[in-house]
């Protein structure tokens, strides 16, 4: 994608676990699966629908699983004209629920960032849906340093006080939720969003308050809103046969009595026992109406996991207990497209909508309910206190208190005023707080201000164009970049003037603390990556964002206490200050006339079985690092991360440091003031020697190579003696 002068928005939407596709949602099919889905997908359309948003994707996992349809391997699939579901791997293929994806998160972010180099533009804003999400939306946001949006849907600690409640110790929550992790992951979103997007003000205050990372000027209430094309009131002659209907009634003896109608997941915090408890106690109610539960398809329930597995046993067996067989219909499969369907139909019998949830942060199918003209009787704990407040289109129950449950439904049921107008209020007040439209208009609103605030001029940092950079130059700092300011700046200037085509890194032996200091100092841009401590570490952009994979890499059989041991009581050695030193490099000053040769200090390394590489630079420094640790290693993992091509790095040093990244496919550059360990590489290919010191001698090359020029091409730098 090319980016004109004002595009329109471009919004990266991250949502990471449950069966996401654009037709025939799996609702209820597993705890993953709910309603969040059915709120991302129709919030990417809303979002897409606004002229003033180019652009839509929505990012997910995929899947490639013979449990599950092909349509989770496919790659790509649109949502509408302008929004589209991407499909990316996370490291593992089948479908496991969300609690065993966090160790595959970081792999996620990293194949995020690969596809926005696909795209050749980062987004305006990236939003992330839930815990798991947030995670990865915050490691890719601070890596492009773009503004993260955060919807949590449900929030950890919330959840915890809860279970809490019911028994579970904490080793249980956390073996079976992870919840602690995903504790940690929600402050980490809200530690990095620039808004938080909230349904309610109930939410806002009571539980994101529990957050250490609570911050009030960034919670946004925007509720969601309901498709009004999907739901509606039945007409007056409305009669419509459809194959969950049928099902329905095969359950019930007298199917046109005014229908008690649930839609949820079997879920053990959906509260459903508590509406048969309800239902079974009330020998009026059980007169008076069915009851119909929709929760989720099965085939044989005791192969689903153990929470949805206990729900259901606990459905059939109040069923049981109460007897209500031919009073209450479980059905077993249902399609997405039938249940609006089923809301008319309930509309139809003068029935009720009942969720009695023990939290509901939310609740989209109160609004659903609403929009078919259907009453509600729905738990007094999160979202629905906003909604019913709003719509005024029923009543607020304590979920623990079954018997109030069944008068509430009993008031509505047989009230046929208290129906109607219950009906008409909720109709009537749908549309103008809970549309998508209206949420659309609200969200880009607050999303504007943040985007807007973000953009700033380029001045001196370059941080997000690396994902539509096609070259990059990279610099040693010490003598190659410093040492003559007016030449400092003219490069820096080229720089920023070339600055959506060519990335900018550096590559130093100093530590990221004192490689921040030279930059201050000199007035350096900002990099869009900092390779420090002679290439034992990788940051990207001004927010540091750290490359943790290539520490781990660079970890193999480091062993620092055996180096110490050995090279410690040396003579002609003397360690740095500890500001030198770094958790993968220990550094010496040389006397060169007390200290053993690079070769001796090899040979009695490797005689102690040591793997490591051992760096002289300027006569006068020892460095050991990591054996897989260098300049050029950093800069080829960085250029495999950015799927950035060897040949198209141009890289300037002037030290024996820099030794290793000056060879190979790269266009090495030793600027005029080198050091003598540099000149054995005057016969080396793809190495130019610059008669200009310090930074003249990479603008010598970078003119010399037309580096910077639209016209470049790699060939024009094969040949440089």
């Amino acid at each position: 994608m090319k980016k004109e002068d004002n595009p329109g928005y471009y919004i990266l939407m991250i949502s990471v676990h449950g069966l996401i596709r654009s037709h025939n949602l799996e609702l209820g099919r597993d705890a993953d699966t709910g309603g969040q889905v059915k709120y991302v997908l129709e919030e990417a359309a809303a979002l897409a629908s606004r002229p003033m948003v180019e652009r839509v994707d929505l990012i997910t996992r995929i899947l490639e699983d013979n449990r599950i349809s092909s349509d989770y391997s496919q790659v790509t699939e649109p949502i509408s004209d302008k929004a589209r579901i991407v499909r990316i791997s996370c490291g593992v293929r089948r479908y496991v629920r969300k609690e065993k994806l966090w160790s595959y998160l970081d792999i996620f972010a990293d194949n995020i960032a690969k596809y926005l180099r696909t795209v050749g533009r980062a987004p305006d804003l990236i939003h992330a849906h839930y815990a798991d999400a947030g995670y990865v939306g915050a490691r890719v946001a601070a890596l492009l340093d773009v503004p993260l949006a955060f919807t949590a849907h449900s929030l950890g600690k919330v959840k915890k006080l809860g279970l809490a409640e019911q028994g579970l110790s904490e080793e249980d929550m956390e073996r079976e939720y992870s919840i602690d992790t995903r504790i940690d992951a929600e402050e980490q979103a809200l530690q990095n969003a620039a808004m938080v997007v909230c349904s309610t003000h109930q939410e806002v205050e009571e539980q994101y308050g529990l957050y250490d990372h609570y911050q009030p000027n960034r919670m946004q209430v925007i509720p969601p809103g309901v498709d009004l094309s999907r739901f509606a009131p039945p007409g007056r002659w409305w009669q419509e046969s459809f194959e969950l209907k049928v099902e329905v009634d095969r359950f019930l003896r007298e199917p046109k009595k005014p229908m008690i109608l649930c839609v949820a997941r079997a879920d053990k915090k959906k509260n459903l026992g508590a509406l048969l408890h309800a239902y079974g106690k009330s020998e009026k109610l059980r007169e008076t109406a069915n009851l119909v539960i929709v929760a989720g398809n099965r085939d044989d329930y005791r192969r689903l996991p153990r929470g949805q597995k206990d729900s259901i046993k606990e459905i059939i067996h109040l069923i049981d207990y109460y007897d209500l067989y031919g009073k209450t219909a479980f059905p077993k499969r249902h399609s997405q497209e039938e249940i609006p369907l089923l809301y008319r139909q309930a509309a139809r019998s003068r029935g009720v909508f009942v969720n009695p949830a023990w939290n509901e942060p939310f609740g989209l199918t109160l609004l659903e309910a609403a929009a078919s003209g259907l009453p509600v009787v729905a738990t007094n704990d999160g979202g629905p206190i906003d909604i019913i407040r709003k719509l005024s289109n029923g009543e607020l129950v304590d979920p623990a208190d079954p018997v109030k449950i069944g008068e509430a439904i009993n008031r509505i049921v047989t009230d046929r005023m208290v129906w109607r107008d219950y009906s008409r209020q909720g109709l009537a007040a749908v549309d103008r707080h809970y549309s998508w439209k209206t949420h659309a208009k609200s969200y880009l609103k607050v999303a504007g201000k943040v985007i807007t605030s973000d953009r700033r001029p380029i001045g001196r940092t370059l941080h997000r164009r690396l994902v539509s950079h096609d070259r990059m130059l990279i610099c040693d700092i010490d003598n190659t970049l410093t040492g003559d300011r007016k030449a400092l700046a003219r490069l820096m200037q080229m720089l920023l003037d070339a600055s959506d085509k060519i990335g900018f890194g550096v590559a130093s032996g100093r530590s990221l603390d004192l490689t921040l200091e030279a930059l201050s100092k000199w007035d350096i841009t900002m990099p869009n990556a900092l390779i420090t401590g002679v290439g034992t570490e990788i940051h990207y952009g001004p927010n540091l964002v750290r490359d943790w994979g290539y520490s781990t890499h660079i970890n193999h059989r480091w062993k620092p206490e055996g180096i110490h041991k050995i090279l410690d009581r040396l003579p002609g050695l003397k360690l740095q200050p500890q500001e030198g030193q770094g958790a993968h490099k220990i550094s010496y000053f040389i006397d060169p006339e007390k200290a053993p040769g690079r070769a001796e200090v090899v040979r009695l390394l490797r005689r102690a079985g040591l793997s490591v590489s051992v760096i002289y630079s300027h006569g006068a420094f020892l460095d050991i690092l990591p054996s897989r640790a260098s300049k050029g290693q950093a800069i080829r993992r960085l250029a495999t991360r950015w799927e950035i091509p060897l040949e198209r790095i141009m890289v300037a040093g002037d030290s024996g440091n820099d030794e290793e990244m000056l060879v190979g496919e790269m266009q090495g550059v030793v600027v005029g003031n080198y050091s003598p360990e540099l000149k054995k590489l005057r016969k080396r290919p793809k190495i130019y020697f610059a008669h200009g010191h310090f930074a003249n001698g990479v603008i010598e090359a970078v003119e010399k190579f037309r580096w910077f020029d639209d016209d470049w091409s790699a060939a024009k730098t094969e040949d440089v003696r």
